[in-house]
């Protein structure tokens, strides 16, 4: 996979994922700090025209580097759980449908800021790894557990078993966030924007939660009403 922007790499550089790089004319500090990284790591940096650089990343902002990347390392359901388990209070966030990549990757560099234990997403209608991601998520895709599973309200319900309450995002609940109990074990569950969570897994979901809205927009971004809710818990459980 290749990524893209100096966020994105570092962190991949940081995580031993990078297989080799290539980098435009740019000169200035932070690109170098990257390339000395990169030359500490024993990772193969090329110089190329910034045209090359334009063509491999689709015209996106690739701020003068592009990297190759190892493939991620897989997970289950069951190795997020365990990993919640070990290190409790768990907090898991759950992606039912979320099919844009800058707001999955805004969700992963939210998650790495709380410390949740992973994100969940279902093999189908999810937004993929790609470098839009990865830049989206400023490197948070390097470090962030995901588990992708076959059917997420099935996920819910092994989440829930796990002792892990599952609450569900939805504009039209009768209980605001913020005055619900994160300190206990949670997992967030997130539906795609516009259609909100599907039914089965809302009817799954041992709570719905609503951020009121007192403007004339009724709902927000997806990853911010994820930003809201996970710095919410985070401030319940660390103050």
């Amino acid at each position: 996979m290749l990524i893209y922007g100096i966020n994105a790499v570092t962190e991949a550089l940081r995580a031993g994922r990078v297989v080799s790089m290539r980098a435009g004319r740019r000169r200035d500090q932070r690109l170098q700090q990257l390339l000395t990284l990169a030359e500490q790591q024993s990772v193969p940096v090329r110089r190329v025209p910034d045209e090359e650089l334009d063509r491999e990343s689709g015209g996106s902002s690739h701020q003068g580097v592009i990297a190759e990347v190892s493939d991620r390392k897989l997970y289950e359901l069951h190795d997020l759980i365990a990993d919640a388990q070990a290190t409790p209070p768990a907090l898991v966030v759950v992606l039912d449908g979320i099919e844009d990549p800058h707001n999955f990757g805004a969700i992963l560099r939210t998650c790495d800021a709380v410390g949740a234990h992973g994100v969940v997403r279902q093999t189908r209608h999810s937004a993929p790894l790609t470098g839009a991601t990865s830049k989206a998520s400023a490197g948070a895709v390097a470090h962030v557990k995901i588990a992708d599973v076959v059917n997420v309200a099935r996920a819910v319900e092994e989440l829930k078993e796990a002792g892990i309450w599952t609450v569900g995002l939805a504009g039209d609940a009768p209980q605001t966030y913020d005055k619900m109990d994160f300190s206990l074990p949670t997992a967030l569950v997130l539906g795609a924007e516009g259609s909100g969570l599907r039914r089965l897994v809302r009817e799954r979901c041992d709570l719905l939660a609503a951020i009121p809205m007192k403007g004339h927009i009724d709902s927000l971004n997806v990853s911010v009403a994820a930003g809201v809710v996970l710095f919410e818990a985070r401030r319940q459980r660390h103050g």
